[in-house]
């Protein structure tokens, strides 16, 4: 009860947050941009102000370079937060995540076969490529899954998803070995980047993240019911199968969708759900739309975090998500060991 009774000023301290991270990774960089330039900018390209007072060069970074590559960060940050809340709730697991029903191995293995059988130009297909990789993946994994025990078992879909991961995971591993001078580039991709080529890539997984979160968030209640068993919710009316199968199959097209540009970037389905949950409750209803707002601001400080602490280098961003990540998943599995 006190949890809900906080909501408004979670949410409210939320969007605070969100607009001061998204000021700071637009101004903050290798070129630094102060930020009443920003605002002017922003204003003047919005129509809502007179011509901008920043140097030309400035407002090159801001538009072409720097504020593409943080609309990037908040979309495939929201999705993947919506996605690992989602499927926390559908598989009733609190360890789920959007790589767990194998689709970061399947997008793995699509870049690594673009990457190595492609001679010039191979990020052209990379998402493509990842992006088919991941959709085949989920689809193993559901057909799977559902021919195991009772057809409809989230456990089953959990057993599925490992099997398939592993067996992806294998065949990377041998594509790589036949092209070893292309091992770099695999790795790079792996590790998570978000060096976008501007405003091609928003544009490209824009609209699959967008649909994909409004998709889950539609089902946000149906999550609740989830929560009290699968036999409990056919009682209540519920269609199991097909609910189950529209939150798994909406969390892994945009993962995929996500993933294919930005590499793998894994633990931000783990760590935002359960950090809104100390302060909001477990409803789903509440958590959904949270996740999502919540997602984007968590990702959007992770880039500028390796964009800024080793500059002019760059940290790959997968390794600052791990680096926070790992720590927290394992005091999630001692806390649920415990529970």
């Amino acid at each position: 009860m006190a949890a809900q009774r906080s909501t408004p000023l979670v949410w409210l301290i939320s969007v605070a947050i969100f607009t001061v991270s998204l000021l700071l990774a637009i101004g903050m960089g290798a070129v630094h941009i102060p930020l009443t330039q920003v605002l002017q900018s922003l204003l003047t390209h919005s129509h809502l102000a007179g011509s901008s007072t920043s140097a030309e060069s400035n407002d090159v970074i801001l538009w072409e370079l720097r504020l593409p590559r943080v609309i990037l960060a908040a979309l495939v940050g929201s999705m993947l937060a919506t996605a690992g809340c989602a499927y926390q709730g559908t598989l009733r697991n609190p360890l789920a995540d959007p790589y767990l029903l194998g689709v970061s191995a399947g997008a793995g293995l699509g870049a690594t076969i673009n990457i190595v059988f492609t001679q010039n130009n191979y990020r052209q297909a990379l998402p493509l490529c990842a992006f088919i990789g991941a959709l085949l993946a989920v689809t193993l994994t559901y057909r799977l899954g559902r021919s195991g025990i009772a057809g409809r078992s989230s456990a089953s879909l959990v057993l599925a998803g490992v099997a398939i991961a592993n067996l992806l995971t294998a065949l990377q591993t041998l594509v790589q070995q036949r092209s070893s001078d292309k091992i770099r580039e695999v790795y790079a991709w792996a590790l998570g980047q978000l060096n976008t080529t501007g405003w091609a890539d928003v544009r490209l997984i824009a609209p699959y993240v967008l649909i994909c979160i409004l998709v889950l968030v539609r089902y946000r209640r149906v999550l609740d019911v989830f929560s009290v068993g699968d036999d409990e919710a056919q009682t209540m009316g519920l269609a199991v199968g097909k609910a189950r199968a529209a939150v798994i199959i909406a969390a892994s097209l945009g993962t995929a969708a996500a993933v294919s540009v930005t590499g793998l970037i894994g633990f931000v389905g783990i760590i935002v759900p359960h950090s809104l949950r100390i302060l909001v409750g477990t409803s789903y209803r509440i958590l959904m739309p949270l996740s999502a707002l919540c997602g984007a601001t968590f990702l959007m400080l992770a880039d500028l975090i390796s964009r800024t602490a080793l500059a002019p280098e760059e940290i790959p961003i997968g390794v600052i998500t791990a680096a926070l990540g790992a720590p927290f998943f394992l005091v999630v599995m001692r806390s649920k060991r415990q529970g």
